[in-house]
């Protein structure tokens, strides 16, 4: 019902809007530009280099959990951005780092430090492990209880995995999706407690801009969450042309759109971010928070369907390729873990608590891990994730 009812609201804002252009107000009247670009004095008042910079960080953090000749120090420097670790001499010299924005959003972890340091603790430990546990078995073979390599059938991909059958590497990947990418979205950039910060909304209706830059901070805290999401893409301002663009949640809209199930949502989460931002400008408020709940819906959906995908992936070769059902797996941790920080429409909780994915973690980990999961256990499991969401298993899952 929730998710009929939310279409219909913002329905009716844009019935209302056009009905108000009759009184000649236009106060109400909200056009989102071709494509996203916003300017002032013909100059641009986008910005998100900081969300550009920490996705950039983010591909040289999973590359290097890859490189057996990276030590643990090498790793945290890349994650804390300490020690000039990076490749690029640019990220070196950036004061952003990924660690510091990791479950850090107003909403959820700003009075809750203990779940954000115990966040940032589970991503120190999964990177102290890879070299720890999994480096030094990099040419033994993978079993049940013992970490290494295990091969996809028929002369495939090779996975390095841990005791379980977790390659650590996509636990940092697909955790950093929720943990980076959604959590500073959707609970800090698209929150009202930003947005609407301090005299952000008497500047913005009087169009005060920042000291030094050319937009007011209620449009660059809009563009940070866009930057989450588009920060890489060679056209930011026409995004879904290059979908795909980053191994973060850019790669996974793509992802999904390509599904016939799910085609459309791409352009969705765009044009949500598109009226948004043009509420903005037009100082209709109103109009912007319901395409921030339009962003949230769906991009919490993203991460809940490619969790039951993989654990459906993994399901139907657990018995016939453990390689590719382990690999499978370890994708599907890794949105499942990123499921405590969706937004539910019209609340400030997630789909998931913390403690509900802390279960499913331990459903997928315990005794021997992937070498024990059963078949009824990752149903189990898609049934659940699903119910939360407008999808079913079969959706999602193909």
């Amino acid at each position: 019902m929730k998710n009929i009812i939310l279409p219909l609201f913002v329905v009716s804002i844009v019935f209302q809007s056009c009905s108000n252009d009759d009184d000649n107000t236009g106060t109400n009247n909200v056009v989102a530009p071709a494509t996203y670009e916003f300017t002032r004095n013909g100059a641009t008042t986008i910005s998100y280099s900081g969300q550009t910079t920490r996705i950039e960080m983010g591909e040289e953090l999973i590359n290097g959990l890859k490189d057996t000749s990276k030590s643990e120090e090498d790793l945290d420097g890349m994650f804390t951005n300490t020690g000039d670790k990076f490749s690029d001499a640019d990220l070196n010299a950036s004061t952003k780092s990924i660690r510091s924005k990791t479950a850090a959003s107003t909403d959820y972890f700003s009075a809750n430090t203990t779940d954000a340091n115990a966040i940032k603790a589970d991503f120190d430990a999964w990177i102290a492990a890879q070299v720890g546990e999994v480096y030094p078995n990099w040419d033994v073979n993978a079993a049940s209880g013992t970490a290494g390599k295990i091969q996809e059938a028929g002369g495939g991909s090779t996975r390095y995995v841990n005791a379980k059958g977790l390659e650590y590497n996509q636990a940092v990947n697909k955790g950093l999706i929720g943990a980076l990418m959604v959590d500073q979205a959707l609970n800090n950039y698209l929150s009202t407690a930003v947005l609407d910060a301090g005299t952000n909304v008497a500047d913005n209706d009087t169009d005060t801009v920042a000291e030094g830059e050319n937009y007011t901070n209620m449009e660059h805290k809009w563009d940070e969450a866009y930057g989450y999401v588009y920060g890489v893409n060679a056209d930011p301002a026409n995004p879904n042309a290059d979908l795909g663009a980053d191994s973060f949640l850019n790669k996974y809209i793509g992802r999904v759109e390509g599904d016939d199930d799910f085609v459309g949502i791409a352009d969705e989460i765009y044009q949500a971010f598109k009226l948004g931002r043009a509420a903005i400008v037009a100082k209709n408020y109103t109009v912007r928070d319901a395409q921030a709940e339009i962003i949230r819906e769906k991009i919490s959906e993203i991460i809940g369907i490619r969790a039951v995908y993989y654990l459906q992936q993994g399901k139907n070769v657990l018995t016939t390729d453990k390689a590719a059902a382990f690999h499978d797996l370890s994708e599907g941790f890794g949105f499942i873990y990123s499921l405590q920080f969706t937004r539910k429409p019209g609340t400030s909780a997630p789909y998931f608590t913390k403690s509900e994915v802390d279960g499913f973690i331990t459903t997928l980990t315990d005794g021997n891990g992937f070498w024990d999961i059963t078949e009824d256990a990752l149903d189990t499991m898609s049934n659940t994730i699903a119910g939360k969401f407008s999808f079913t298993v079969a959706q999602a899952g193909s």
